[in-house]
């Protein structure tokens, strides 16, 4: 990872990271958040909870940097590698399911052309992360 990247204010690994080709628009063109009675995404609700889980996986990586170039030993900075991979997974985990519970669910309820949009986007999600 570029040190210059990750001293940016504002940016992360994840913003500065190349995107699939399937992966989903920024953008959500098309994706209707009104009528969901909350304002946001599945994972508003915990919102907190998950950004604190977020720091503490970025706090892992910045201890890789650290390891990195203190000149750990190499098995060390794969098991922390593992780790931070782990949590990454887990936090994706949680919000798929969020989202399947929530988006996809309140999209179904809908029925017709958004609601074959949102399984066909949550299965090209789970493909992503099956793939990782």
């Amino acid at each position: 990872m570029d040190t210059t990247q990750a001293e940016t204010p504002g940016t992360t690994a994840a913003t500065t990271a190349a995107t699939p080709a399937d992966a989903p628009s920024s953008a959500h063109a098309g994706h209707d958040h009104a009528g969901h009675g909350h304002g946001g995404h599945g994972y508003s609700a915990r919102k907190d909870e998950h950004l604190k889980r977020l720091r503490r996986i970025e706090g892992q990586v910045r201890g890789l940097q650290r390891m990195v170039s203190e000149d750990e030993y190499c098995i060390d900075v794969l098991t922390q590698v593992s780790a931070a991979t782990k949590a990454l997974q887990a936090f994706a985990l949680s919000m798929l399911e969020e989202h399947l519970a929530h988006c996809v669910a309140h999209a179904v309820e809908q029925g017709g052309p958004e609601a074959d949009a949102k399984v066909k986007e949550a299965s090209q999600a789970i493909a992503r992360l099956v793939r990782s």
